[in-house]
């Protein structure tokens, strides 16, 4: 990677990370370790070469780590190091800074941008947001949704126990809730769209997934980490 030969912090950490696609790399990441293919799948503008140069140089610098599972999986993980991670909070305001931009690209939005979003909005002094575990099923991904004692934490992984309430449904269909394009009763009327629990965790969960694309018409002006 080309140095900037700068000592200054600012510059040191764009050594690591000021080349393209590593940033997105991270974001991907932020939610839990994942596979080679489901990295790139959630980043198609990226070539397969340009990814593992990216991942190659980010483990060099301690950004990023592998991990092998034993058999019979014999599957390579990558996920953030404990200074990957001190990372997050740079990426929120990042998003929430770069979604006043005044273009927005024509691309999906992806899992991980949606629900990053939800952390990026997430305002703990808001006494509509109640305590709580919600689990996500998206397609055959799991996420868990916890809020608790005024933080929020996502997690792609399942609930340890039953989650207060559950959302299944589909990729396509809570991109165009987030668009709004179709509205959360059109989705659990049409059956795309499945919500159980309590009533009171059902609310909570649904504000929570459409508090950073309430806030404005459409997905324009939503925070996009």
């Amino acid at each position: 990677m080309r140095s900037y030969g700068d000592p200054c912090g600012v510059a040191r950490g764009l050594d690591i990370i000021g080349e393209r696609w590593a940033l997105l790399v991270v974001r991907d990441l932020l939610l839990g370790p994942k596979r080679f293919n489901d990295l790139h799948a959630g980043l198609p503008g990226v070539s397969p070469n340009v990814l593992t140069q990216r991942l190659r140089d980010l483990t060099e610098h301690g950004v990023v780590q592998r991990r092998e599972l034993p058999p019979p999986a014999r599957v390579r993980l990558y996920e953030l190091t404990d200074w990957g991670r001190a990372l997050e909070p740079l990426l929120l305001h990042l998003g929430r800074w770069g979604s006043q931009a005044p273009t927005t690209p024509d691309g999906p939005l992806g899992i991980d941008s949606i629900l990053l979003s939800i952390k990026a909005v997430f305002d703990p002094a808001n006494a509509a947001e109640p305590a709580g575990v919600y689990e996500l099923r998206i397609d055959a991904d799991t996420y868990v949704i916890e809020v608790t004692d005024g933080s929020l934490h996502i997690s792609r992984d399942t609930a340890p126990e039953p989650p207060d309430a559950t959302l299944t449904t589909d990729l396509d269909t809570l991109r165009a809730i987030c668009d709004h394009r179709i509205t959360m009763a059109a989705a659990l009327d049409s059956d795309s769209l499945r919500l159980d629990g309590v009533e009171h965790a059902k609310q909570g969960l649904t504000d929570l997934l459409l508090a950073p694309f309430d806030s404005s018409p459409g997905p324009t002006d939503a925070p996009r980490p």
